[in-house]
C-alpha cells in the first residue's frame, strides 16, 4: 500500500472512533446520576412505575433484616420480587420466609414482610431497593438494631 491510503485510512479510522464517541456521550448524558435518584423514608407513600410502595417499618436483630412493607396497584405474581437490601459492599435478596411473606401483589394495597440475612454485614446504614420496569426507588432505614 502506498503512504497516502495508509494516511487516508487513519484518517478515517479516526473520524470513526471520534464519531462513535460523540455518540456514547450523548446517550450517557440522558442517564441520571444516583444522586437524582431521590431517597425515601418510613411512612413514605411512593409510586414506583405502577406500584404504590410504603415501607411502614425495619428491624434488624441477630442477623436478619425485616421490612415491613405495604403494595398495591397492580395485580402481579411477581410484584415483590425486586426488593434488594444493599448492605455495605453487597446487595441482599429477601428470603421469601414467613406466613406473612410478600411476594404476588394485588390492585389493593396489601401489608406484607421482607426478610433479608445480612448475618454480619459490616456498617450500620441499610438501603432498600425496589425497581418496577425502569423505574427505582430507594429508601434509607435506620441503623442496625433500629426500628
Amino acid at each position: 500500500m502506498r503512504t497516502r491510503t495508509l494516511l487516508l485510512l487513519a484518517v478515517a479510522c479516526g473520524l470513526v472512533i471520534l464519531v462513535a464517541g460523540v455518540l456514547q456521550l450523548l446517550r450517557i448524558s440522558d442517564q441520571r446520576d444516583a444522586e437524582d435518584v431521590p431517597v425515601y423514608g418510613l411512612a413514605d407513600d411512593v409510586e414506583v412505575g405502577d406500584m404504590a410502595v410504603v415501607v411502614d417499618g425495619y428491624d434488624e436483630a441477630a442477623g436478619t433484616a425485616i421490612v415491613d412493607v405495604t403494595l398495591g396497584g397492580v395485580d402481579d405474581v411477581d410484584g415483590a420480587s425486586e426488593f434488594r437490601l444493599v448492605v455495605l459492599g453487597e446487595s441482599v435478596e429477601s428470603t421469601g420466609a414467613g406466613d406473612d411473606a410478600c411476594g404476588a401483589t394485588t390492585i389493593e394495597p396489601q401489608a406484607c414482610r421482607l426478610t433479608f440475612v445480612v448475618d454480619d454485614a459490616p456498617g450500620a446504614g441499610r438501603i432498600l431497593l425496589y425497581r418496577r420496569g425502569e423505574d427505582v426507588a430507594r429508601w434509607r432505614l435506620a441503623a442496625a438494631g433500629g426500628s
